[in-house]
């Protein structure tokens, strides 16, 4: 686990525990909160919300569950105003990426996540937006995590693309 929060910017390109990124641009770096979070980002609000995005990318030294139970589990962190499961509007798909699987999720709702892993209290944040990922490295996956506002999601939509399609592993 030595070094696994490393990370080191080379104009727009960051490497974070290995993996390569271009960082787009208008997106803030913020301290990491744990050896855990080898990046993570501030996606300037909307006018008209009232907060950030945030993106953290996670890595586990090669562990942190399948790829389907992760994309399932942050599924399950969104409820549906109408009831619905959120994995019967959930969009997924499935790309390679510099040589690289990536399997992605997009989904909007109540954003319901516990606060911190193990607390009882949950986020209760109404019309927010859930973009995330898992990147297969030879390394282990790598968990992509972006919450925020609906609109400033969708601000940040082609922005979000671009990130995930400068993802290069060793």
């Amino acid at each position: 686990m030595r070094g696994m929060c490393i990370m080191s910017i080379l104009g727009a390109a960051v490497l974070a525990a290995g993996l390569t990124f271009t960082t787009p641009d208008g997106w803030r770096q913020a301290p990491g909160g744990s050896p855990m979070r080898v990046a993570e980002f501030t996606l300037p609000r909307a006018d008209g919300d009232a907060e950030d995005a945030q993106l953290v990318v996670y890595y586990f030294g090669g562990q942190g569950g399948s790829v389907d139970a992760n994309i399932q589990r942050w599924v399950g962190q969104m409820q549906q105003p109408d009831g619905k499961p959120s994995s019967a509007v959930a969009k997924k798909q499935t790309r390679t990426v510099n040589g690289l699987a990536v399997t992605l999720v997009d989904v909007a709702g109540t954003y319901v996540a516990g606060m911190a892993p193990g607390a009882a209290a949950q986020h209760d944040q109404q019309h927010f937006r859930l973009r995330a990922g898992v990147v297969e490295t030879p390394k282990g996956p790598y968990f992509i995590k972006l919450t925020g506002p609906e609109k400033t999601v969708a601000r940040w939509d082609r922005a979000y693309d671009q990130f995930i399609n400068s993802i290069k592993a060793p």
